[in-house]
């Protein structure tokens, strides 16, 4: 019995040590990220209620894929409805992504050094800021939308 314990913690071992390195990173990596890449077909993206087209979707989901996070902002129990809906004159962009599993609505507002990221699936709500120079120009070039 212990030498099938022994065998089986080496072959992990074995496993863990000689396998490509990515494959253990990116694993973590998808861990604890915030979101996971969004894929077009599964968002809808609207601003001051209006559909954008299709290729304006695609390049906005193409730039907040590659935004980088730069903080995730602490959220207090029962504050939540402070982010959703903030006393701002910005108008955000809401990103709804419906797929087999998930529901989840993103609101992205534009601000001067960033771009302000508020996520709400189910009850739960989360927010983060961006950087991205091209997510920031595209907010700014829709403007004329509102």
């Amino acid at each position: 019995m212990v030498w099938i314990i022994i065998i089986t913690v080496l072959f992990f071992l074995f496993n863990f040590f000689f396998s490509a390195p990515s494959t253990y990173v990116s694993w973590a990596l998808k861990k604890f990220e915030l979101y996971s890449k969004l894929d077009p077909k599964d968002v809808t993206v609207t601003f001051n209620g209006k559909y954008l087209d299709e290729e304006e979707k695609k390049t906005f989901i193409e730039y907040f894929n590659e935004a980088y996070i730069l903080k995730r902002h602490v959220i207090l129990k029962g504050k939540e409805e402070l982010f959703l809906h903030p006393d701002t004159d910005v108008t955000p962009f809401v990103m709804n992504v419906k797929n087999d599993k998930k529901d989840i609505h993103f609101f992205v507002y534009r601000s001067e050094d960033a771009i302000e990221v508020v996520k709400q699936n189910k009850k739960k709500v989360e927010s983060y800021s961006l950087s991205s120079h091209d997510l920031q120009n595209f907010a700014m070039s829709t403007n004329g939308l509102s």
